[in-house]
């Protein structure tokens, strides 16, 4: 028996769309042959299934679980087609069951969690739905000790993940919620990556104003400017949304806690969807008929 490697297994999975565990058990029943496992694969219902995952899904929801406790939380996005599969009551249970797992398991590694019997359960909801539905990506965030996560879903759409020293869980949902809307890149100023303040201040001083300033008084407007920009850009000193005249460290701080960090998840978010042209579609089609 020929030994099924790595590359071939990717390979396989690439052109299929199928599961690792169902491809290499293919390629090892062939021998290694590819194109054989494939003429085989396609006789069962997986592979019908797999076809479907040529279609872009960037449509989909994002699922939280928070442990009672607060200790840890979980978030996966879970992506479809079309936002009307997305709201189907199966979506949605299927959107559960995962999310569950993800929880149970305490892992965000997505193929290790989907293996097996939520493979198989997710293949049957592509042929029973007639869409391709794909588990994107997941995170586990662990509280540590003395803190505490919170979890916000907006829509189903946008889901939050948060953690704050002490506080309470209200409060770490409120700053959940918070991030859901406002959307800021980083928790505290010290986070924001040298190359982003590098790539702003780059900004800062080709703008006009900066012209033929000198350099001390240029240096000056740029740390103000930087100042400001990272005041819009950071959780912890944004108005806070429930309460402008707060901020959220303000909120957060008076709630007996400190923010630490969060998670933020948009359904879709970084994928590329192609566009296409119906009208233009129908037409060739025509001309060709």
């Amino acid at each position: 028996m020929a030994a099924i490697s790595a590359s071939q297994v990717k390979e396989l999975r690439e052109r299929t769309g199928l599961g690792m565990m169902e491809c290499k058990k293919a390629l090892t029943e062939t021998d290694g042959d590819i194109d054989v496992a494939i003429e085989n694969l396609r006789k069962n219902s997986g592979l019908k299934a797999a076809k479907k995952a040529e279609r872009t899904a960037a449509e989909g929801a994002v699922v939280t679980r928070v442990a009672d406790d607060g200790s840890y939380g979980v978030m996966v996005e879970i992506n479809s087609e079309t936002d009307f599969v997305a709201r189907d009551d199966n979506f949605t249970a299927f959107a559960d069951t995962i999310v569950d797992a993800f929880f149970a398991a305490k892992n965000d590694d997505v193929a290790a969690v989907m293996q097996g019997d939520l493979e198989k359960t997710r293949e049957e909801l592509v042929q029973k739905i007639g869409e391709n539905i794909s588990v994107r990506r997941a995170v586990v965030v662990d509280a540590g000790e003395g803190n505490t996560v919170g979890a916000y879903v907006h829509g189903g759409r946008i889901g939050v993940l948060t953690v704050l020293k002490g506080g309470t869980a209200e409060a770490a949902k409120d700053v959940a919620m918070h991030v859901a809307a406002i959307n800021p890149s980083v928790a505290r100023p010290d986070d924001m990556p040298q190359e982003q303040l590098d790539a702003e201040k780059a900004v800062i001083l080709a703008q006009p104003d900066m012209a033929g300033k000198p350099e001390n008084i240029a240096e000056k407007m740029v740390q103000g400017r930087l100042k400001k920009y990272l005041a819009e850009n950071s959780l912890t000193e944004q108005p806070f949304v429930k309460n402008p005249d707060q901020s959220v460290a303000e909120y957060v701080k008076a709630a007996g806690g400190e923010v630490v960090g969060f998670t933020r998840f948009e359904v879709g978010e970084g994928i590329e969807v192609e566009e296409v042209d119906f009208a233009k579609e129908v037409m060739e089609q025509a001309g060709r008929a």
